[in-house]
């Protein structure tokens, strides 16, 4: 079986980038003939079309990618089989997805959403996301590598790290974690970090944050850590932390926290969405319970969702945009997690167990492949 895999390539820090290499990466464990391109080199892309002649073209992203994942392919004679996340609704392309012989999704959730949007869902398949076990693996405390980044951060040896990792804090529920730490107090040594990544749009939200931190009164333990990093650095610092808490407000899987969970730390999310594919609660995680809904009547689209400029769309009933988690959930996970060691690590070596048995990148890749010989008699 030939296969070409088209996404952020080379590889970007990103989740599509990271999700796109790691099948990448599996596939060529497996021994199968496989070659990665950019999702937007056309030129490329139709070079491998014509010598390669690959029997399927995979492509990792969203729904609004379709031109590019889909239609590009299909133009040239190419099987496409497309591998995607969810923003909160599906706006178009619906008829060119249904018609596929197969289309993945990377959770449940994510195809209750698609099918919700208008497809069939009797195409639809869940592949989880990859997960490099050998590099996010647990690392000893008195590791240097972690010890130092721990100095590095400001974090003395006695305090207790929680760590929310994201393009910026608030929309991995950040700003719910500092509430329930504010309920919480000072009767822990806690320190919150946030690393988040820096862009405009984070500016602006990393200053609202922070402002809350005042407002709270806990700025002192809140550290934000605004910076790219590397895949290379961020099993250290997932191993820098004590507790990882992401109890998002929109996850269509959860790479960190399913990262987390291999390098052994546990977890705290929210009892919705992707999360329920990834985390176990009191076995893997901790979940809260979802406190509030956000719902929407209508959106403006654009160009980068097949739409003019300004289109806007009306929905018959409000559409769910995004959650929060109960403050007071979080805050009574955190307490258990803190004032229990036995706790964090019993959760967090199950964690570790389920992620290599279930999300080991060389296991979905290969329940890639099993995909593809019953749904579509490739072998």
């Amino acid at each position: 079986m030939k296969i070409l895999v088209q996404y952020d390539y080379p590889p970007t820090p990103g989740g599509l980038a990271t999700q796109g290499d790691l099948l990448y990466r599996g596939l060529l464990s497996l021994g199968v003939e496989v070659f990665a391109v950019n999702t937007e080199n056309t030129l490329e892309k139709e070079w491998y079309y014509r010598w390669f002649q690959p029997d399927v073209v995979v492509g990792v992203g969203y729904w609004g990618h379709t031109p590019d994942l889909v239609l590009h392919p299909q133009q040239h004679g190419m099987l496409a089989v497309p591998w995607l996340v969810a923003d909160g609704y599906v706006a178009n392309y619906q008829e060119v997805l249904a018609a596929l012989p197969l289309l993945l999704v990377t959770s449940h959730w994510v195809k209750d959403l698609y099918v919700r949007d208008g497809l069939g869902g009797g195409n639809i398949e869940v592949l989880p996301v990859g997960c490099d076990t050998d590099t996010f693996t647990p690392f000893a405390a008195d590791d240097p590598r972690v010890s130092l980044l721990r100095q590095q951060l400001g974090v003395a040896p006695d305090e207790l790290v929680i760590l929310t990792v994201g393009g910026d804090a608030a929309s991995k529920g950040g700003q719910e974690v500092m509430q329930a730490l504010a309920r919480i107090g000072r009767r822990h040594p806690w320190r919150y970090v946030c690393k988040v990544w820096p862009q405009p749009r984070t500016d602006v939200q990393n200053a609202v944050d922070l402002a809350l931190t005042r407002e709270l009164g806990i700025e002192d333990r809140v550290i934000f850590s605004i910076n790219r990093s590397s895949r290379n650095f961020m099993p250290f610092l997932l191993n820098a932390c004590d507790i990882y808490a992401a109890p998002s407000r929109l996850e269509g899987f959860g790479m960190p926290q399913v990262e987390a969970g291999a390098c052994g730390k546990p977890v705290l999310g929210l009892r919705a969405m992707g999360m329920l594919d990834t985390l176990v609660h009191e076995e893997t995680a901790l979940l809260a319970e979802v406190a509030t809904e956000i719902s929407i009547c209508e959106t403006l689209l654009g160009e980068e969702s097949g739409f003019p400029e300004g289109h806007r769309v009306r929905f018959d009933k409000p559409r769910p945009a995004d959650y929060r988690a109960s403050v007071f959930d979080i805050a009574e996970h955190l307490e258990r997690l803190l004032s229990d060691p036995r706790l964090r690590e019993r959760l967090g070596a199950a964690g570790r167990e389920r992620v290599v048995q279930r999300f080991d990148y060389r296991v979905v890749a290969q329940q890639f492949l099993n995909l593809l010989t019953s749904r579509l008699g490739l072998a």
